[in-house]
């Protein structure tokens, strides 16, 4: 889709799946290694009652969103503003929804809200990002 295709309150959703192997990787990585997201006997003890993923990574998927589906390849994320309002529990399908907010067309940028939302229709993330669209 070009810039000046997309207009104000355009909306794009992508169903994604938390995955044990997901959470493990993003662990490693990043050196993240709280027993609530690794150790299923610790997370039994917590509030959750199980493993929870990441938050960051959650976030991760709305960045895969905005590189790879849309805008796309490409786009360059500027800022994420984001709350963490519910966990994301593993083998869990979530919704990572786009919207888009304002343009700033002198500048070729979009304002955009981001959610994720859980397999239960609740909101785990919500926030806002600013990104750079790709200029072909």
């Amino acid at each position: 889709m070009k810039y000046a295709e997309i207009p104000n309150g355009y909306i794009f959703e992508a169903k994604k799946v938390i995955t044990a192997h997901m959470v493990d990787t993003f662990a490693q990585i990043t050196g993240d290694k709280n027993p609530i997201h690794l150790d299923e006997e610790f997370a039994k003890t917590t509030v959750f009652g199980r493993r929870i993923a990441h938050g960051i990574l959650t976030i991760g998927l709305v960045s895969e969103v905005l590189g790879m589906e849309f805008p796309g390849k490409g786009t360059v994320y500027m800022k994420q503003d984001a709350k963490f309002l519910k966990p994301v529990y593993l083998d869990e399908e979530i919704t990572v929804r786009v919207a888009v907010k304002e343009k700033i067309d002198e500048k070729f940028r979009l304002v955009l809200t981001t959610q994720v939302i859980k397999s239960d229709g609740q909101l785990a993330v919500d926030g806002e990002a600013l990104v750079q669209f790709k200029v072909l």
